[in-house]
């Protein structure tokens, strides 16, 4: 069994992050969704043995992750947060993480530029991470999760940021990786993203577990509320203009160069938008959809 949970919770304080889970997953892959503050970062750090449970128990492979050193050693972990040693190249941050690893120099800076290499920023990699994009550095950030070739993977919102051809091939990555073997564990708001690697998902609101499986009753709930995808790109009044012809598009704003979308056809949208910037038509530097709408389905379950 991969992952188990038995009447798990945690709290901060007076702030109930987690409260009560209990699954037990053996899929390859498995997707935590649920709007921000569902408790989804929490869940994966008690999973990383980074925080200990109030109460219950989560086991990774039948064993407790928190102060267990031979289990972590097989982890890749993909926070969320973008604090990263912005004088450091990408390829010296790396290397440095798998050096106090264990791994020697040469070894260490070979994964490294292997990892890199496979998320497409090769060129990239004696540039300090503080000069990189925000879709750049988290695809860094997925390097150094998988650079060591784990056993099992923690990803927390790893395409956030991701500019269109970026996140394509970073989710036929993720997919490659557990056809191979590698057992995942990843977040998002966006359920576009986790149907796009697995149809195993957990359903998280307010730290307690909702559902568990397949996920056709949140596609149809999520569909008929729009969604907002907010992009950044040069040309932004010129792609504005072009979205907003698309039947798939229901509103478009532009400010400061960064462009918020409404659809109501998320599937097209994502589609649409990746062939234009894989095209060259128009250069897309980020795509990140905004919480609002599943924020709003999400109550409207739990009423």
């Amino acid at each position: 069994m991969f992952i188990r949970c038995e009447s798990l919770g945690k709290w901060y304080g007076q702030v109930i992050a987690l409260n009560d889970l209990d699954f037990r997953s053996d899929v390859p892959i498995l997707g935590l969704l649920g709007p921000n503050g569902a408790g989804k970062t929490s869940l994966l750090k008690l999973m990383a043995g980074l925080l200990r449970p109030s109460r219950g128990e989560v086991f990774v492979f039948g064993q407790r992750p928190w102060n267990n050193p031979n289990l972590l050693a097989s982890l890749g972990f993909c926070p969320d947060g973008h604090a990263l040693p912005g004088a450091l190249s990408a390829r010296q941050w790396i290397a440095t993480l798998l050096r106090l690893s264990g791994h020697g120099f040469s070894e260490a800076r070979t994964m490294a530029e292997r990892a890199l290499e496979l998320l497409g920023i090769a060129g990239l990699s004696d540039r300090p991470l503080g000069s990189l994009s925000r879709g750049q550095r988290q695809r860094v950030k997925l390097a150094q999760a998988i650079a060591h070739r784990p056993r099992w993977l923690l990803l927390d919102e790893p395409f956030s940021g991701m500019d269109p051809p970026s996140r394509s091939a970073a989710m036929e990555l993720v997919r490659q990786m557990a056809e191979g073997g590698c057992r995942i564990v990843i977040s998002s708001h966006v359920l576009y993203e986790l149907e796009a690697v697995t149809s195993d998902i957990l359903l998280l609101h307010r730290g307690r577990l909702l559902a568990q499986g397949q996920v056709e009753q949140i596609r149809a709930l999520l569909d008929e509320h729009p969604l907002k995808v907010m992009l950044e790109s040069p040309d932004a009044r010129a792609l504005a203009a072009r979205l907003i012809e698309r039947g798939c598009v229901q509103g478009v704003r532009v400010m400061d160069g960064r462009i918020v979308a409404e659809t109501d056809r998320p599937d097209e949208f994502y589609d649409m938008v990746g062939r234009m910037a894989g095209q060259g038509e128009f250069e897309v530097t980020a795509m990140v959809t905004l919480d609002d709408n599943l924020a709003a389905v999400f109550e409207y379950l739990v009423e």
